[in-house]
């Protein structure tokens, strides 16, 4: 199977550089699924229905959300009505919506998507991510009840995520970080046949300081004063993520690159 994970879309310009090309390296790539990480699609700040649909129609199977899940009050009754959006597993007990579902893709092969958060430098405690992570994993075996598992680690520390990568090795077919804006260069195969990258970096202006235009939190770091909000950046965004090909058997990646289109960062992807 052939899967395309991106990362974090911030706000106007991330949606646009997905809708500019995604529906492009779906047909090219011939993928078979797509997951798209939309915590930050909405003014930098949670994930709008609205937005949440724009993201869907242009070629996301599926959407993942992160510590901003309900930033946009209306995503509480509308994550019950769309099942194709996906909230940490650990956001908070009685959360609405579901951590973890199982998803069909090309010839009606099964997908599972879940995520985490991260515990380590959160603004604030959540449950713990690995003993859920292990419950949803053992709940939905690779090449048994489905052909292929992926896991976003929504969390801010590098350590974090790798743990998290070696935890779910050989159970999942990619791990892959999310949330820190900022693409890593560590895509590999571990020993267990788990595809992993620290983290996908996000879909977004990269001419900014993580998406957000660089005025303002410029004047924090040097000042260590608050002068006005953060505004995402609004030029052309590069889209950011990974592309896998998994063994349908098995469930097992047999091949993960880096992936940018567009934008300011060289371009990159499978061939």
């Amino acid at each position: 199977m052939k899967l395309l994970f991106l990362g974090d879309v911030m706000g106007r310009s991330g949606r646009a550089g997905v809708i500019t090309h995604l529906a492009r390296l779906r047909e090219e790539w011939a993928l078979d699924f797509v997951v798209v990480n939309g915590e930050n699609a909405t003014n930098g700040a949670g994930l709008s229905p609205a937005h949440a649909k724009e993201l869907l129609d242009a070629g996301a199977d599926v959407l993942t959300l992160g510590d901003h899940a309900f930033d946009q009050r209306d995503m509480l009754s509308f994550i019950n009505q769309e099942p194709r959006i996906i909230r940490p597993l650990n956001f908070a007990k009685g959360a609405p919506g579901a951590g973890a579902r199982v998803f069909e893709a090309t010839r009606g092969r099964k997908v599972l998507v879940t995520q985490v958060l991260g515990q380590v430098f959160m603004k604030r405690a959540f449950e713990d991510p690995f003993g859920l992570i292990e419950q949803a994993l053992k709940t939905h075996p690779l090449g048994g009840v489905v052909h292929a598992a992926l896991v976003d680690v929504h969390c801010e520390a590098t350590s974090e995520k790798m743990a998290m990568g070696h935890w779910c090795d050989g159970k999942a077919s990619l791990v892959v970080g999310t949330h820190t804006h900022v693409p890593t260069a560590d895509a590999m195969i571990l020993p267990g046949g788990t595809a992993f990258l620290s983290d996908a970096g996000m879909c977004g202006d990269y001419h900014s300081v993580i998406g957000m235009e660089k005025a303002e939190p410029m004047r924090r770091f040097v000042t260590g004063m608050v002068k006005g909000r953060f505004v995402p950046a609004g030029e052309e965004a590069t889209l950011s993520g990974a592309y896998v090909e998994t063994d349908d058997r098995t469930g097992k990646a047999t091949r993960i690159v880096s992936v940018r289109q567009g934008g300011r960062l060289a371009s990159s992807g499978p061939e």
